[in-house]
């Protein structure tokens, strides 16, 4: 019953959701502003695809994890508001770290990547997926288990949260006034997206960008913004565009001098081998 309340959530929202594609489309041709070409459709369609085939596959045992967790959890909630708001504030601020280690992390990064690999900007972009991402993201909310927390009302707060975030990537919505302040709009989320040196990681959150203006990642949306990576993937095949940043990270583990620069290599942020890492000669 759980699993199909998460389910009848996404149906339900999809219809709404592929209006606002279409509505975008037409806007965009309208103003003269081009934001869609249909192979960056189909390359999300397909990245959005092989992410969902995984989260099924592997949504048994995430599902056990949290389970588990929280069959030990001492917290036990009446449900209700309060219950729905707190899991909201907590999934959305572990979602804030989730995502911060995905972009400082080279290992996460390899992950991420094909998230800002686009060079375009639109709704489609929202679910242009981390594909691995299902593999380790449950592990994150383990704490909110532990707290308490149902393990499918978990699933279920994700799922909504995700399409909250799908709807925010958009180049047609300028500003939103108040809401700037605590919620995450469209304007702060195209920072996330620009490859402006004065934009590289910032502006992590999903929906409320209040833990950004907390830890000192926030940014506002000042100077026009060039979408995609600073080196953009030369990647053609299905699977290179998954697989490109892997492959360039084995490369320069391979190059790397000593150990401790192969490891850094990993877990150091992903502009540590331009910086420091390099093999000289």
């Amino acid at each position: 019953m759980d699993m199909f309340k998460e389910s009848s959530w996404v149906l339900m929202a999809m219809p709404f959701y592929a209006a606002a594609i279409i509505i975008e489309v037409v806007a965009s041709n309208v103003v003269s502003k081009k934001v869609y070409t249909f192979r960056g459709v189909m390359e999300n369609i397909y990245l959005s695809a092989t992410n969902m085939i995984l989260d099924i596959l592997i949504r048994g045992a995430a599902l056990w994890v949290l389970s588990t967790a929280f069959q030990v959890s001492f917290v036990h909630w009446s449900g209700g508001a309060v219950y729905w708001f707190a899991l909201l504030m907590g999934e959305d601020f572990i979602y804030y770290w989730l995502h911060r280690v995905d972009h400082r992390c080279r290992l996460f990064w390899a992950v991420h990547v094909t998230h800002h690999s686009s060079m375009e900007f639109n709704l489609t972009t929202g679910f242009r997926s981390s594909v691995f991402q299902p593999l380790y993201r449950f592990l994150y909310f383990v704490p909110l288990a532990l707290l308490g927390f149902q393990p499918m009302d978990i699933f279920l707060m994700y799922s909504m949260t995700q399409l909250y975030g799908l709807m925010i990537h958009t180049q047609l919505i300028r500003k939103l006034g108040f809401f700037e302040w605590f919620m995450v709009t469209p304007s702060h989320h195209r920072v996330h997206h620009g490859s402006n040196a004065n934009y590289l990681d910032k502006n992590y959150g999903m929906v409320f960008i209040i833990w950004d203006r907390l830890f000192g990642t926030f940014t506002p949306e000042t100077e026009d913004i060039k979408y995609g990576l600073n080196k953009p993937h030369n990647a053609t095949g299905a699977v290179s565009l998954i697989t490109h940043e892997w492959k360039q990270l084995a490369e320069d583990v391979g190059r790397s001098a000593r150990w401790t620069d192969k490891v850094k290599c990993i877990i150091g942020p992903p502009d540590w081998v331009t910086n420091k890492g390099k093999k000289k000669g």
